[in-house]
């Protein structure tokens, strides 16, 4: 299938009132067309960071000291303002966590996305309005032409959801980065927004950057996996063989804190330890003070590069874990 992001050994530090955040520390992996990408990790590990760099969104407190985000060929971190501005919201999308927080307060649904498809296509307003009620209508809203006429604040978390959902795809985009989109839903309406995203997603011919911490959503929604750690991409594989075979004792750990149930015998083993200081950062890798599978390697030496040791499986450490161990 054809590439279209190549994210290349990113880098980004933030400038905060408690020192230099090292937030990404290396980021390399590759989106394809038509394929579900799913970064995993706990909070602070830099998924978020890692979404706003490739909008062109992050703040001015931060830089990008190395690192280049490839979009259909051309270099995102370098390219203009105007550039920037051409193709997000048409060419590349993205959902927010908080969707009532992402609205506009004071703007009604059918403005909001009346304007998106009017800044990016030449189209009379007539028209924008039919393809608005139309998208809105495919994402299971009741009377689209009445949803257009109401505030974010007169609906409810799931309907907000699926608008930002609409704002983002009514103009087909070729990448959609949904960032912990469901999160804040119960689990029914959850379910339905994430098989209508890959739905209409597949149908547009678009790929989807997943953003999440639940490997249940990464289990049903992924075709590769992409774990987060630190602000470094620790492992990489496609789905099946991630959740059969993880390599990487933080993916491992992550995977046996899952209940299951078909082994209600099995005792869940919880995560122990917090994430690093991400302002004093060790040379060494990030994971050493809560894994179980260090050797000395692992003290002495700078952190793993993430390398190939299967097919499409990628790994970051110097004692992986062993296949049925």
């Amino acid at each position: 299938m054809a590439e279209v992001l190549k994210v290349e050994d990113l880098h980004v530090h933030l400038d905060t009132t408690v020192g230099l955040v090292k937030a990404l520390n290396g980021v390399s992996f590759v989106q394809e067309e038509e394929q579900v990408y799913c970064l995993v990790g706990e909070s602070g590990a830099g998924k978020s960071t890692l979404a706003l760099a490739i909008m062109g969104l992050l703040p001015p407190s931060a830089t990008v000291p190395a690192g280049r985000i490839l979009f259909q060929g051309v270099d995102l971190l370098r390219a203009s303002a105007s550039h920037l501005r051409s193709i997000r919201g048409k060419e590349i999308s993205l959902v927010f966590q908080d969707a009532q927080a992402a609205l506009n307060p004071v703007q009604t649904v059918g403005q909001q996305l009346v304007e998106v498809i009017l800044a990016h296509s030449d189209v009379s307003g007539r028209a924008a309005e039919g393809m608005a009620q139309e998208i809105l209508r495919e994402l299971g809203l009741p009377e689209p032409s009445r949803i257009m006429g109401q505030y974010p604040f007169s609906l409810s978390g799931g309907m907000c959801q699926r608008v930002m959902l609409a704002i983002a795809l009514v103009l087909r985009p070729k990448l959609l980065i949904a960032d912990e989109a469901t999160s804040s839903l119960d689990v029914t309406l959850q379910a339905e927004i994430l098989q209508r995203l890959k739905t209409l997603c597949k149908d547009f011919g678009s790929a989807i950057l997943l953003i999440t911490h639940d490997m249940g959503i990464v289990a049903h929604m992924g075709n590769k996996v992409g774990v987060m750690y630190a602000g470094t991409l620790v492992e990489s594989a496609p789905v099946i063989p991630l959740f059969h075979r993880a390599r990487h004792p933080y993916t491992w750990a992550l995977i046996q804190a899952l209940p299951r149930l078909d082994d209600t015998a099995r005792r869940l083993q919880p995560l122990r330890g917090v994430p690093p200081d991400m302002v004093n950062l060790p040379e060494q890798c990030p994971f050493l003070p809560r894994c179980q599978k260090a050797v000395n390697t692992c003290r002495v030496e700078r952190r793993p590069l993430i390398e190939e040791i299967e097919a499409e499986h990628y790994v970051a450490c110097y004692n992986p874990m062993i296949p049925g161990s």
